[in-house]
């Protein structure tokens, strides 16, 4: 097998520190930081779970691309590029690669429980027994939307104003509900329409494209209304 040189974060040190891992064609960054981890440094720090692009947990950046590291090949980077791992940056940092979702978790509305069987990652190695999984819609709360997008003030953000809008598919009688929530200040009007959201997704959810829609509809129901009080 081949081998490359990986520079991970370290909390304790503010900075890097790199290793040499054995790679081929197949190897995710995930893989490699499992081998740090069993082979040279059980302290490493970093978020797992699936293996396999459906839980969202293994967000990280690599060479300032914010991506799930058990999708992204280490083959993918150009050898005579260096590899650099780092904790996605507006998370809460507990420890090198590893962070604390609860504030993400935090701005899903209580009331969104609807689930599906969900379609395959089409990027992700799924076990050959696993016919499928389920999470809500295809989002798989990776945070990686989030840590996208260039909007710094407080707002819901825009894995939570996606998931408004799938509700209001979902059930339109209670679009009204949803709509007051995504029309608050927090919600569609700090959205700056970089749509960095959508581009990172690893599911093709398009946050960016339903915060716009939102957007629409708020503006069509603010001129409805309007129109009905001038007919009084």
């Amino acid at each position: 097998m081949k081998e490359r040189t990986v520079a991970v974060y370290r909390t304790a040190k503010k900075a890097v520190d790199e290793f040499t891992v054995p790679y081929n064609e197949r190897t995710t960054i995930l893989d490699a930081l499992e081998y740090i981890r069993l082979q040279e440094d059980p302290d490493l720090m970093y978020r797992q779970s699936c293996h396999h692009g459906s839980c969202g947990t293994c967000g990280m950046a690599v060479n300032g691309e914010f991506v799930l590291s058990c999708i992204k090949r280490l083959a993918d980077i150009p050898e005579d590029q260096a590899v650099r791992i780092e904790p996605l940056p507006t998370m809460h940092q507990i420890g090198d690669l590893a962070f604390d979702p609860a504030g993400f978790f935090n701005e899903f509305p209580d009331d969104i429980t609807y689930k599906r069987v969900s379609d395959v990652n089409t990027d992700a190695a799924v076990p050959e027994d696993m016919e499928h999984y389920e999470r809500f819609e295809s989002c798989i709360e990776c945070g990686l939307c989030v840590t996208s997008c260039p909007v710094t003030v407080d707002w819901m953000g825009p894995a939570a104003l996606a998931s408004i809008h799938r509700m209001i598919e979902k059930n339109p009688d209670e679009a009204d509900t949803w709509l007051d929530r995504a029309a608050e200040k927090r919600g569609v009007e700090q959205c700056t329409k970089d749509f960095s959201c959508s581009r990172v997704c690893p599911t093709g959810v398009a946050p960016g494209k339903r915060i716009t829609l939102l957007g629409s509809m708020i503006k069509k129901r603010e001129k409805a209304r309007a129109s009905e009080e001038k007919q009084e």
